[in-house]
């Protein structure tokens, strides 16, 4: 299986690149992974609604040229399917029996990403109603891919 993250911005702080680089070499006996970035517009203080979509979108374009049409593609987003760890392990299991090699995650920037991208992607997944740094959704994401190849490995993990 090869996953692809597709995510605005790049990482700041050492530790969430250290904890990247963990779960990337943790994850290589599983899977082929790939972690790729798209610069983030600079957001002023205040922003209107046009605006805040003008910035969507250019950061959705900046996504969509990175994007590969035959990959199944899963778009993080608060509105997404909620799922726990388990049932989201099921589901990429399912996608491999299905004949999905190629799975694309897309992570928005801090506006989140634009609807033509939802629209576009086969599955919106939410990790929580709340919301977190996208810098640390990627840690967060990496550490359920991880964790659900262990699942579907039944290999143990600390619950």
């Amino acid at each position: 299986m090869k996953i692809t993250i597709i995510a605005v911005g790049k990482i700041k702080e050492a530790y969430f690149t250290m904890a990247i680089e963990e779960y990337k070499k943790r994850l290589s006996r599983y899977c082929k992974l790939e972690i790729l970035e798209v610069i983030d517009e600079k957001i002023p203080e205040s922003l209107s609604k046009a605006q805040e979509e003008q910035v969507k979108r250019t950061e959705g374009e900046r996504i969509q040229k990175l994007m590969r049409e035959n990959a199944y593609t899963i778009a993080l987003a608060i509105e997404g399917r909620e799922f726990d760890s388990v049932e989201f392990s099921k589901e990429l299991g399912q996608l491999g029996v299905k004949g999905k090699s190629h799975i694309q995650f897309l992570i928005g920037g801090s506006l989140g990403l634009d609807f033509e991208l939802l629209k576009q992607a086969d599955m919106a997944i939410s990790f929580s109603k709340m919301t977190f740094p996208h810098q640390l959704m990627r840690v967060i994401l990496l550490e359920q891919l991880y964790r659900s190849y262990r699942i579907q490995n039944h290999e143990p993990y600390h619950k």
